[in-house]
């Protein structure tokens, strides 16, 4: 078709061919920003309505993956008896996020009273400035205790180099090869402890307290006002110079 149209048309043809894909392109790229901000809110209502959902009792822990997955962000509450011979120390994890003090996330599986093993991430401790081979955080308490805590899938993940190793200072920890190595009937999540404001644990792990924190949702929004102004500026440049002038200089003499 285009061997029939003269150089000048030809170039009208792509230029709007282009501004009409640059319009919807950008459109579309404004909408994929704002589902992007109610998925991050409706997430985060979910969250909520779990977290003040009655704590899980001992017959309701979940036992499988998919029963955990369900279950993310509910709150439990069980006893047993700590296994610290089995802690394991999660090393460049830190405190408030990225750019904070680097530290130690500790874990201890926690032996219930109807035989499975829980795997509680008690807390976070500061690592050694001198020393980053050697943590010197306090045990856990011997004899029967009380855990209150929210359902949890994983530790985060960092980037490792190696394949993940054994000892108690590790990068990252998968929750199948630790059952394999301790050989622990470990529950397949796990729970991540909140102390309890009556009768605080008091060993000077830090935990994070007090309802979840809201979403930013404000970079979706402001990214997908950007693509909308870029839409409504290549908009109005092809109803300029494509539609107005050509029509203003048909009208002129």
């Amino acid at each position: 078709m285009s061997a029939f149209l003269d150089p000048a048309t030809r170039r009208t043809v792509v230029v709007w061919l282009a501004a009409l894909a640059v319009i919807a392109l950008t459109a579309r790229l404004g909408l994929w920003q704002l589902d992007r901000a109610a998925q991050k809110v409706a997430l985060h209502e979910l969250r909520l309505q779990r977290l003040r959902a009655p704590p899980l009792t001992l017959a309701e822990l979940p036992g499988t993956a998919e029963a955990a997955r369900a279950a993310e962000q509910r709150l439990a509450a069980v006893t047993g008896r700590w296994l610290p011979e089995h802690t394991v120390y999660l090393d460049n994890r830190p405190l408030g996020g990225p750019g904070g003090r680097v530290g130690f996330l500790v874990l201890t599986p926690l032996a219930l009273d109807d035989g499975r093993v829980l795997l509680v991430l008690r807390g976070w401790w500061p690592r050694r400035a001198d020393d980053r081979t050697r943590v010197d955080a306090p045990p856990p308490p011997g004899g029967a205790v009380s855990v209150a805590g929210r359902v949890a899938l994983a530790p985060a993940r960092l980037f490792e180099l190696a394949a993940e190793g054994a000892g108690p200072i590790r990068q990252n920890l998968d929750l199948d090869a630790f059952a394999r190595e301790t050989r622990l009937p470990l529950l397949p999540w796990l729970l991540v402890q909140r102390d309890d404001p009556a009768a605080p644990t008091n060993d000077g792990l830090l935990r994070g307290q007090g309802p979840e924190p809201a979403p930013d949702v404000h970079k979706h929004y402001g990214y997908a006002v950007q693509w909308f102004a870029m839409c409504a500026l290549v908009a109005a440049l092809l109803l300029w110079f494509g539609v107005l002038q050509p029509w203003r200089r048909r009208r002129t003499p």
